[in-house]
């Protein structure tokens, strides 16, 4: 169960003064070994992005062929200060994936080795800018989101986890989390048949789909409507790449204090750390290579989707 990290990171994060060296102390505590944090200032303000590193029995840190698998924690800021005091809902990413990074770090102490490398990535940013939606108001963040790519997308994650609060929105009218198809170089691919039977295990309930436009998973700062940043990391790589979006039945502004439901959060963590468990002995798990092969085989690459197009 991950519900204890969920609640004890909630409590750190939710502190004005929350910084990256703390939260690698809290991981720390959980036996995580493998851990950089990089203070980064920009036009809007500063944040502290995160990297750690939990080592697999096969994986390519003991110098064995096991690919590794990505979990990315999208957010603007874990808060709004000073328009708004507390743990905003557009943090609830970075809480999530720092949960999983704590249960997966704590299992590898106690014995239970996963096979893979799992790289896990967010930041830390309690004093976050907003900026209006179409639809509520977003959090912003204090660099762009191509300089976030930089830190959170890792050459070496063979397939990545893209969580993300996704609530201000009427698309998934569901309390709880929902993935994405797969998508990869500019491609949507199908939704993963096997990551849908693990959301039914971890949740008791039918699984929830994210729909997906082609231009959800364009580059910020094109100037055309995104969702939101859940898929920005698919324009920085070629591994495939899967939104998990933590969602409400209502629109729930990015910028909304009280807002995280804690079971939810639980759900989505227990979801992500099961996917760890089977990723190394599933090749399907997130797209059927033949299947890729032969939409370029037929179609052509799509990897001018990854950029800012034709001026």
């Amino acid at each position: 169960m991950s519900i204890k990290h969920i609640i004890e990171i909630l409590d750190l994060l939710d502190d004005p003064k929350v910084s990256g060296p703390a939260v690698a102390e809290y991981l720390k505590s959980y036996g995580a070994e493998n851990i950089w944090v990089n203070h980064l200032t920009g036009e809007k303000g500063s944040t502290d992005f995160l990297k750690v590193l939990i080592p697999g029995r096969n994986g390519k840190t003991e110098g064995k062929k096991c690919p590794t698998l990505g979990i990315v924690g999208r957010l603007g800021g874990l808060g709004a200060r000073p328009q708004r005091l507390g743990f905003t809902s557009d943090g609830d990413g970075a809480l999530t994936v720092l949960a999983v990074a704590a249960k997966l770090s704590q299992m590898r102490s106690r014995g239970d080795v996963l096979d893979e490398d799992v790289i896990i990535t967010t930041h830390i940013c309690p004093n976050a800018p907003t900026r209006q939606n179409e639809s509520v108001l977003f959090m912003d963040a204090p660099i762009s989101s191509e300089e976030a790519n930089v830190y959170e997308v890792d050459p070496e994650m063979d397939a990545i986890f893209c969580v993300d609060t996704t609530k201000g929105n009427r698309i998934v009218n569901q309390r709880g989390f929902a993935v994405s198809p797969t998508v990869k170089e500019g491609y949507i691919l199908r939704t993963s048949e096997q990551l849908l039977s693990l959301m039914e295990i971890t949740t008791g309930r039918l699984p929830f789909v994210l729909p997906l436009s082609q231009q959800d998973i364009t580059p910020y700062g094109n100037g055309i409507f995104h969702l939101n940043s859940i898929l920005q990391p698919s324009v920085a790589t070629k591994a495939p790449c899967v939104g998990v979006a933590i969602t409400t039945a209502t629109k729930v502004p990015g910028c909304a204090t009280g807002a995280s439901h804690v079971a939810d959060l639980d759900e989505c963590a227990r979801f992500l750390i099961e996917a760890a468990k089977v990723f190394a002995n599933s090749p399907d798990l997130f797209y059927k290579a033949e299947e890729y092969s032969k939409l370029l085989a037929l179609y052509g690459p799509l990897s001018r989707f990854q950029t800012f197009g034709e001026k």
